[in-house]
């Protein structure tokens, strides 16, 4: 049975594929919001004056665009010098 987020909830993910010193997350995932729209998370691990904590950022999921269609041209002679 597969995970089905509620409204209001996430999931984060350890990235595994962060290079040292880069600004990648340490942590990744998705959820969503109150109103049940699809939200990216991200967090980083920071040290911090009473010890670590993460720093957090949440934002809208983009849909992806779908690959342009070419569109052929118009059919009228009239763009022709000849």
């Amino acid at each position: 049975m597969a995970f089905v987020p509620r409204p209001g909830s996430f999931t984060l993910f350890k990235n595994v594929r962060k290079v040292e010193g880069s600004k990648m997350p340490d942590y990744s995932g998705d959820g969503l919001d109150i109103d049940g729209n699809a939200i990216e998370i991200a967090a980083w691990v920071r040290e911090g004056a009473k010890g670590k904590f993460m720093s957090c950022t949440i934002k809208p999921k983009t849909a992806t665009q779908p690959p342009k269609q070419y569109a052929p041209p118009p059919d009228d002679d009239q763009g022709i010098p000849f």
